[in-house]
């Protein structure tokens, strides 16, 4: 068997990797957020474009702060296919004025009204991510000035419940505290009770400014 046979057989065995953000795995990023989207569930279709989530929830984050960004690749070691990620942001008031003078603009250029109706009438509808994706003050919550962090996460199917998605928020709390950022929050679809559970497990608490319909829930980065 040749070195470099072993070397591949050996990454195989080792399973997913975590490891930084690349700019090549902007697409990936991309089609993660849309193929978990739907309540953790694929969004192919849902709405009119299916570009619009990923540039809400997803690609602004790895343009603003692609430090902060870490990747779960398949087995066969950190070249091979990304399938989940964590995306972060430490400081979300900053993050808002960058996303309304250099995100927000475009989008709303890009995707200025509804388009023809795709028969799936989702509980968030196209007008109202529409709305999301060109109001950035939407991400200022009561708690900012305690939490200031904030992240997305996202895994495919095939790598949940595996202790992945534990990992890759681990990988940006100790991030951000490297920083001195002390605590995150994050929002979440309420119909995603998977997610929930999952939050909870990890030490998530709920923020005062939460709801039954739009939960909130914050945790130290330490």
């Amino acid at each position: 068997m040749t070195a470099a046979r072993e070397r591949s057989d050996a990454a195989a065995a080792a399973g997913p990797v975590i490891r930084p953000y690349r700019p090549a795995d902007r697409d990936a990023i991309a089609r993660i957020c849309l193929l978990t989207a739907a309540g953790g569930g694929d969004a192919t279709g849902v709405y009119s474009d299916d570009t619009l989530m990923p540039e809400v929830y997803a690609l602004p984050y790895v343009d603003y702060a692609p430090d902060l960004a870490f990747v779960v690749v398949g087995g066969g070691g950190d070249e091979a296919p990304v399938l989940g990620y964590v995306l972060g942001v430490a400081d979300t008031a900053d993050f808002i004025e960058w996303y309304r003078r250099e995100w927000a603009p475009g989008f709303r250029r890009r995707h200025p009204t509804p388009g023809a109706p795709t028969g799936r009438d989702p509980a968030y509808s196209e007008a109202q991510l529409l709305a999301d994706g060109g109001d950035p003050e939407r991400m200022r919550i009561p708690e900012l000035d305690d939490y200031p962090a904030h992240l997305h996460i996202d895994l495919l199917p095939e790598l949940q419940g595996r202790g992945l998605g534990r990992l890759l928020i681990d990988t940006l709390r100790a991030a951000l505290a490297e920083r001195g950022v002390e605590r995150l929050h994050l929002g979440m679809d309420a119909a995603n009770s998977g997610a929930r559970a999952f939050y909870d497990r990890l030490g998530f608490h709920e923020l005062p400014s939460s709801t039954p319909d739009a939960p909130r829930l914050g945790i130290g980065t330490r």
